[in-house]
């Protein structure tokens, strides 16, 4: 049996996908799931390293590892996005990990993220920790479209090697998802039963923005900081707006108003 598989989902990524797939050679199976809405090359530049790519249709992240994690013959699982990609002290850590025979069943993973082209040294991004390599036959993602979590069956611990994520680069990009992931979160609150109170439109943005900019010192990364921060808050905003409209319209509410004649 092989000791671990990297697991990668393939969207539109084909500047930033090569720099990921390098990173992971050592892996004993390189699994690319190629989004098929894609368009611009990334499944070729998958088929240079790999011969494991396959094509399939994305939901979202939770239902494409859910669908690709059975496949997987390896003990050890490690997931990644395609803008990812692993320093070389995180894979000299994997490797130890994954031929120890005792120890947790999975490992939250630090992870370094750029924005628009900057490392961010604070907003708290500095401590985001996921839960990204597992053993295979333990684990499976919470069925929910955003920020979907690791269930382990077993301990968890943490490795401070850092992995790295070439996030937004721009507006575009940021907007281009923008839509889709506060869409996604504003449903999984809706369907769980969660209400939007007016606070949640006025005072949690507010709350989003001082929590990054000032208590974790977003302030230190300069204008960045201050731009990410802002998104952040503004998005928080759009997320339960986007819940209130639903409940709304569920209550019977019209997307037009009603004809006024004189």
């Amino acid at each position: 049996m092989h000791d671990v598989t990297v697991l990668i989902l393939i969207p539109n990524a084909g500047d930033r996908l090569e720099r990921c797939l390098k990173s992971v050679q050592f892996a004993d199976d390189v699994f690319c799931v190629v989004d098929p809405d894609t368009s611009d090359g990334s499944d070729v530049i998958a088929r240079r390293y790999s011969d494991h790519v396959v094509t399939h249709e994305y939901v979202n992240k939770a239902n494409q590892c859910n669908w690709a994690i059975p496949q997987i013959q390896t003990e050890w699982t490690l997931v990644l996005d395609a803008d990812e990609w692993l320093s070389d002290s995180l894979v000299a850590r994997i490797k130890d990990i994954v031929t120890q025979d005792h120890g947790p069943n999975g490992y939250r993973i630090r992870r370094r993220s750029y924005f628009f082209g900057k490392l961010i040294n604070h907003c708290g991004w500095e401590r985001d920790y996921n839960v990204r390599l597992f053993r295979t036959d333990k684990s499976r993602y919470t069925d929910q479209r955003v920020h979907a979590t690791v269930d382990v069956d077993g301990a968890i611990d943490s490795i401070d090697s850092p992995m790295y994520h070439d996030d937004k680069r721009n507006f575009e990009e940021y907007f281009a998802t923008f839509q889709r992931f506060t869409s996604w979160s504003a449903k999984d609150l809706f369907e769980r039963g969660k209400i939007a109170k007016r606070s949640d439109v006025t005072l949690r943005p507010i709350a989003r923005f001082v929590k990054m900019y000032i208590l974790r010192q977003g302030f230190r990364d300069g204008y960045h900081g201050a731009v990410l921060c802002g998104l952040a808050a503004f998005s928080v905003f759009t997320k339960y707006a986007k819940l209130w409209n639903l409940q709304r319209i569920a209550s019977g509410g019209d997307e037009r108003p009603p004809d006024i004649t004189s």
